[in-house]
């Protein structure tokens, strides 16, 4: 069954209130979910190996797999966004605990898109900024091919720019 918000049309890269750039939240939700059907499978075929109150355990695990995961992923996705401005890039996202990182374009070394077989069957792809620092997170995943590669050239152009001047 494929969820409602998981329709085509999610609002990748709409702007959003205040100059932010949102993601396709429903399809990368759909994505997370997608990668809960390994573990939960195997969970599953446990069960169906053994008996009694191993099958009842195994079951019982693979449900809570999928009932502890699957609202938290949906409500996760939906927090990615992005946001343009005149010397770094603003990526924000986080349920709990919320987390805005600033890439200055000076800093960027490389900028590079992957995605693995469940984005790349929904149509997305996660967008990664790599800078001098070992530690920065820098990614936008949930962002369509097509807006992931002007973005990517974008960011490409400021960061030469910047890096010029240095």
């Amino acid at each position: 069954m494929i969820d409602a918000d998981a329709l085509p049309g999610d609002g990748a890269g709409t702007l959003a209130e205040g100059g932010w750039h949102t993601v396709a939240h429903a399809r990368l939700a759909l994505a997370g979910r997608a990668r809960l059907l390994p573990p939960g499978l195997v969970l599953l075929v446990l069960a169906g190996l053994n008996g009694g109150a191993a099958r009842l355990w195994f079951a019982a695990a693979a449900a809570a797999l999928f009932a502890v995961s699957w609202y938290p992923l949906g409500r996760s996705a939906r927090t990615w966004r992005y946001r343009e401005r005149g010397e770094d890039l603003l990526i924000d996202h986080g349920l709990l605990v919320r987390r805005q990182v600033v890439v200055p374009y000076g800093r960027m070394q490389f900028v590079d898109i992957v995605a693995g077989p469940a984005e790349r069957a929904l149509g997305i792809c996660t967008l990664r900024l790599h800078t001098a620092s070992a530690s920065t997170d820098a990614r936008i995943p949930g962002l369509e091919p097509a807006s992931a590669e002007q973005l990517r050239d974008r960011l490409a152009a400021l960061g030469e720019a910047r890096m010029a001047g240095l």
